[in-house]
C-alpha cells in the first residue's frame, strides 16, 4: 500500500498552488474586496499596525478563552485571525455575516442587529454609532475597535500578479525550545542495557524545533509550510532521515467568484454546532456566560502542529445564490497501536487505539507511527435566507485496519469498527431579539444526538443564553466536538443557562449555571451520575488604568469512591459514587502605573473534596509588563508562589509566551515559578523573542515521571524565536 511521504504532499501542494495562482492571472480575474481596508503606508511601506498594546489585547482575549479550558490547547489560529484583521480591518458597512463571525467577541445577535441597522438606516458614519444599536455596549465597541473600520469605499481587489506580490506578506518563523535540566531519557546508558531495553532512552536530542513559512494576501490567499521536531526525536538521522518528524502544508483560496473556498493540502472543516463534524479547536463553556454558540466557519487552512487531528486532501465550497455547497476528501496515515499485522506485507490487520500524542522517540512509539490509513469524505449544503440558515452535513470514515477497542462495561458503546458514517441537520434563526440555533445528528448505528439553544437580548444591558443537549450513550461520531461537559460528544444530558449584565459602563456581571447528567457509566464513574457547574464573574473598571475582576466557580462531578474510603474494606471490590466538589475563588487586578508599565496580579484559592478527603491550594502571582511604542524592547515578567496539597488541587494559569506559542500549565505542590519574555524589534520586519522560565519546588526532589523524570527540585526551560516579515 502506498504511504504518503511528507515531501510528496508538500510538492503537490506547491504545484497546485502555482497552477491555481497563474490561471486567474492569465484570465484577469478579480475578487470581492469590500470587506477589508489597506493599512496606511509611510514612504511607500506599510506601517505595522500590530502594536505591542494590540498584541496584549489579543492575548488577553485568548486568555479569557483558555480560562474555561483546563489543559493546554493551541489557540494560535485565533491570534492569526485577529492579527490579520488588525492589519486589514473589516469594513463594517460591507462585511458579510461570515466575516463578522471572525470577531469572536461578537455574538450572533449582535451581528444580526448590526446588519439590520445598516439595511434600515444606511451605512455607519462612525464606529461609535454602534452605541445606538441594541446589544452593543461601550466595552463591546472597545473590544472590536482595533479590528474594524467604517468606510463607504468599496474597492475591488484585482487578482493579478503585481497586486499579490506588492500587497502580500511573507512570514517566516524559526523557534528553538529546550529543558535545561537533564531528563532520564537523555541520560547515559551502557550499550548492553540499551540492547536489553531499546525503549529505555531517547535517541534524539532534547531540542524542540519549529519552523513555519506562510504567505498571505489579505484573507483571500494563504500558502504555508509548517514543520516540527519534538524533544527526543531524531533529526536528519536514524529514524528521521528527512529532518523534521512532522510536516504540514496548505494552500487556501477564498472569495473568487462562485468559488467561496478552495483548500488543498492540510485543512480543517467545521459545520453547525459540532455535533456531526468539527475538526480543530472547539470552544466549550464561556467565561462571558453567553458566548456558547459555535459558528462553523466551514473550510479553514491548518497551520498547527497537532499531528493527528486535521484533514489532508482537498475541499471546495461553491456558492450559488443563497446556497453553499461544500465537499471535501481527506486521506492520511494515523498513529495507532497495532495488535495484528499481515505476515507477508506487514500491513496492520487490527488496531486497539488511535494514538494522539504525536511523539515518535523510542522504538515503541515509532512502531505505531503512520500505522493505519484514515480516509474521510464528506460535505455540507447550507441554505441562507435573511435571518434563516439551514445546513445538512454528512461524512463517511474508513480505517485501513479493523479497530478493536479493549471494551469493558463502561465504554461498551465506544466506536470500534473500521468504517463509520454520520449525518446531521443544523439550523440558525433570528426573530426580533431572539436567536435560536441547534443541530440534530444521527450516527451510523442509528443513535441520535441533539442540541438546541437560544440567545435573548432582553435589554441593552442584559442578555442570556440557554442550551439543552441530549446525547445518547451509544451515539458515535469520531469527529464531533459539540458543547458539553464530557470530553467526547456522547452519553450526556444537560441544561445550561448563561447571563451577562452590564450594570454600568464600567461594571459587568456575567456567569452561568450548568446541570448535567450521564445516563450510562463513564471512566472512573461506574454507574449513571449527575452533576453541576456554576460560575460567577464580576468585572469592574474604576478608571481607564485600572481593572479589577472577581470569579467564583464550583463544579460537582461525582467519581468512584477512593480506594482508601472508610466505607470500603480491603477485601471489597464494590464501587459506589462519591461527591467530588471543586471550588475556585479568584481576584485579578490590573493597573497601568504609566503608559509603558502595566502591573497585573492574581490571587486564587481552591478546594477539592472527594468524599471525605479534602485538598486545598493557592496561587499568588505578580506580572510586570513593559511596552513602549518608541522603544524596540518589550518585556513581561512573572513571579508566582503556589502551595497545593496534591494533584487534585492543582491550579491552571495562562502564561505569556513567544508569538503564536501558548503556555497554560498547572501549578501543583509547593514552590515558586518565574518567567520572563522579551521581544526585541531588531529591524522593522525582524522580531526576536526569548523566554526563560523556571520552577523551583520546595517539597519535591524530582519532577516528571518515566523517561521525562528530572532529578532535582528545579525545572528550567528556554525558548527563542525569530520572525521575519518580507
Amino acid at each position: 500500500m502506498y504511504r504518503s511521504d511528507p515531501h510528496i504532499i508538500l510538492s503537490f501542494t506547491i504545484a497546485g498552488t502555482l497552477a491555481l495562482l497563474f490561471l486567474p492571472i492569465l484570465c484577469g480575474c478579480s475578487i470581492r474586496a469590500a470587506n477589508t481596508a489597506i493599512p496606511p503606508a509611510i514612504n511607500g511601506k506599510q506601517e505595522d499596525p500590530v502594536t505591542d498594546e494590540l498584541q496584549q489585547l489579543i492575548f488577553s482575549y485568548v486568555e479569557d478563552l483558555l480560562e474555561t479550558q483546563e489543559g493546554e490547547t493551541d489557540y494560535g489560529s485565533i491570534v492569526e485571525i485577529l492579527e490579520s484583521l488588525a492589519v486589514h480591518p473589516l469594513n463594517l458597512n460591507s462585511a458579510s455575516a461570515d466575516e463578522l463571525r471572525q470577531l469572536f467577541m461578537l455574538s450572533e445577535w449582535q451581528i444580526s442587529q448590526l446588519m439590520q441597522h445598516i439595511d434600515s438606516h444606511g451605512n455607519l458614519i462612525s464606529i461609535y454609532e454602534l452605541q445606538a444599536i441594541e446589544g452593543f455596549t461601550p466595552s463591546d465597541i472597545r473590544a472590536i475597535e482595533p479590528f474594524v473600520t467604517v468606510s463607504d469605499d468599496l474597492p475591488r481587489r484585482h487578482f493579478i500578479r503585481s497586486n499579490i506580490m506588492d500587497e502580500g506578506e511573507n512570514v517566516l518563523f524559526l523557534r528553538y525550545q529546550q529543558l535545561l535540566e537533564q531528563q532520564k531519557g537523555f541520560s547515559d546508558i551502557t550499550p548492553e542495557e540499551l540492547l536489553a531495553n531499546p525503549n529505555a532512552r531517547y535517541p534524539g536530542s532534547p531540542l524542540r524545533l519549529y519552523a513555519r513559512y506562510r504567505f498571505t494576501w489579505y484573507q483571500n490567499i494563504s500558502l504555508g509550510i509548517t514543520a516540527e521536531k519534538d524533544p527526543g526525536e531524531e533529526f536528519f538521522t536514524g529514524s528521521q532521515p528527512k529532518g523534521f518528524d512532522f510536516y504540514s502544508g496548505h494552500f487556501f483560496l477564498k472569495d473568487m467568484g462562485r468559488i467561496k473556498v478552495l483548500s488543498l493540502g492540510d485543512f480543517q472543516a467545521q459545520f453547525g454546532q459540532g455535533l456531526t463534524f468539527w475538526s480543530g479547536m472547539g470552544f466549550g463553556k464561556s467565561t462571558e456566560g453567553i458566548g456558547v454558540k459555535k459558528n462553523g466557519l466551514g473550510l479553514r487552512p491548518y497551520t498547527s502542529v497537532d499531528e493527528n487531528n486535521f484533514l489532508r486532501g482537498a475541499g471546495i465550497t461553491i456558492q450559488v445564490g443563497p446556497v453553499e455547497v461544500t465537499g471535501f476528501y481527506s486521506s492520511k496515515y494515523r498513529d495507532a497501536s497495532v495488535a495484528q499485522s499481515d505476515s507477508l506485507t506487514g500491513e496492520p490487520l487490527t488496531i486497539t487505539s488511535l494514538r494522539q500524542s504525536g511523539l515518535h522517540r523510542t522504538p515503541g512509539e515509532l512502531a505505531g507511527k503512520n500505522a493505519v490509513q484514515e480516509r474521510i469524505g464528506g460535505g455540507n449544503i447550507t441554505f441562507r435566507r435573511k435571518r434563516l440558515k439551514v445546513g445538512l452535513t454528512g461524512y463517511m470514515f474508513r480505517l485501513g485496519a479493523e479497530y478493536q477497542r479493549n471494551l469493558t462495561f463502561y465504554n461498551q458503546f465506544d466506536f470500534s469498527s473500521n468504517h463509520y458514517h454520520g449525518a446531521g441537520l443544523d439550523y440558525s434563526y433570528l426573530h426580533r431579539n431572539m436567536h435560536f440555533f441547534g443541530e440534530t445528528a444521527f450516527g451510523g448505528n442509528g443513535k441520535m444526538a441533539l442540541i438546541n439553544g437560544m440567545m435573548i437580548s432582553l435589554h441593552r444591558q442584559f442578555s442570556l443564553a440557554l442550551i439543552h443537549r441530549h446525547y445518547d450513550p451509544a451515539y458515535q461520531s469520531p469527529f464531533a466536538a459539540a458543547f458539553g461537559e464530557n470530553s467526547r460528544t456522547t452519553n450526556e444530558k444537560g441544561l445550561y443557562l448563561g447571563v451577562k449584565m452590564q450594570l454600568s459602563p464600567r461594571l459587568t456581571v456575567y456567569g452561568y449555571a450548568d446541570h448535567f447528567s450521564f445516563p450510562w457509566m463513564r471512566f472512573r464513574t461506574y454507574m449513571p451520575s449527575h452533576g453541576s457547574d456554576y460560575q460567577l464573574n464580576l468585572d469592574f473598571e474604576p478608571s481607564n488604568e485600572t481593572r479589577v475582576s472577581f470569579r467564583f466557580r464550583r463544579k460537582n462531578k461525582p467519581l468512584n469512591n477512593n480506594e482508601s474510603s472508610s466505607r470500603q474494606t480491603a477485601s471489597s471490590h464494590v464501587r459506589f459514587l462519591e461527591k467530588v466538589c471543586r471550588s475556585q475563588y479568584r481576584m485579578n487586578l490590573s493597573y497601568h502605573i504609566s503608559p509603558s508599565i502595566n502591573l497585573r496580579g492574581r490571587m486564587e484559592f481552591m478546594t477539592h473534596r472527594h468524599g471525605d478527603q479534602k485538598e486545598s491550594g493557592f496561587l499568588l502571582y505578580q506580572d510586570i509588563l513593559y511596552r513602549n511604542a518608541r522603544h524596540p524592547l518589550a518585556l513581561t515578567f512573572r513571579f508566582a508562589l503556589f502551595d497545593t496539597e496534591g494533584f487534585d488541587s492543582r491550579i491552571y494559569a495562562y502564561e505569556h509566551d513567544v508569538l503564536y506559542a501558548f503556555s497554560f500549565p498547572f501549578y501543583s505542590d509547593q514552590g515558586m515559578r518565574t518567567y520572563m519574555v522579551a521581544r526585541w524589534r531588531l529591524l522593522r520586519n525582524v522580531d526576536l523573542y526569548a523566554r526563560l522560565s523556571r520552577t523551583m519546588y520546595i517539597n519535591r526532589t524530582h519532577s516528571g515521571s518515566g523517561l521525562d523524570r528530572i532529578e532535582g527540585p528545579t525545572r528550567t526551560e528556554v525558548k527563542a524565536q525569530v520572525r521575519l516579515r518580507f
